[in-house]
Parts: C-alpha cells; sequence; structure tokens
C-alpha cells in the first residue's frame, strides 16, 4: 500500500494512539473483532452479490428437446350406461305385506 512507508509511520502511530485514549486497552480486542466480523460479513455479502450478478448476466443454455414416445388412446367409455336399479318406493307400500307374529307389535299371528 503507498500509503504506509517510512515517511508515514508517524500517522499510523498518531491514529494508533487515539484509538487506545477513546477506547482503553480493555475495549480494544473487543473492537478489534467487531471490525474483523464486519470485514468478513462485507467480504461474504459481496461475494454473493458478484455470484448473483454472474449467475443473472450469463447466457441461459440451450434446451435439448425431450423424445416423447407415442402412447396409445385409452378405450372410449361405453355411449349407454348400463341397467339403472329403480329407486325404493316411500310411504306403506314399500314395506312387505307379509305379517310375522311377535315382530314388533306384539299381536298374535292371524
Amino acid at each position: 500500500m503507498p500509503f504506509i512507508g517510512a515517511g508515514h509511520i508517524w500517522l499510523i502511530a498518531i491514529l494508533l494512539i487515539i484509538v487506545l485514549i477513546i477506547w482503553g486497552p480493555g475495549k480494544l480486542p473487543d473492537v478489534g473483532a467487531g471490525m474483523g466480523r464486519a470485514i468478513r460479513e462485507f467480504r461474504k455479502a459481496s461475494a454473493e452479490t458478484k455470484a448473483e450478478f454472474s449467475r443473472a448476466t450469463a447466457p441461459d443454455p440451450p434446451v435439448q428437446p425431450v423424445a416423447v414416445t407415442p402412447v396409445a388412446p385409452a378405450a372410449p367409455a361405453p355411449a349407454t350406461p348400463g341397467p339403472v336399479a329403480e329407486p325404493a318406493q316411500v310411504g306403506a307400500a314399500a314395506y312387505s305385506t307379509d305379517h310375522v307374529a311377535g315382530e314388533g307389535d306384539h299381536t298374535a299371528a292371524s
């Protein structure tokens, strides 16, 4: 780096003394850890952004056509439906007229 050299070392020393005065020797490791974490997160976000940009600008690969095998058509449904059951009758006619003694009415057989 061009700014770090023999002539500018005194600027770095002054900067380190000011940082030491502001945060003190006890907080200096925490400040360094926080700066390191921030730099790592910035690099990670930068790499993710660069990868997303390269994916977005990359040309799409040509699509290969898929071979389709012909399938025989299914058997057609019957045109006329089969016999339909008659609905049950509602009312007295729906019941059997044969009377069996002792079956619910407590009467004797006739």
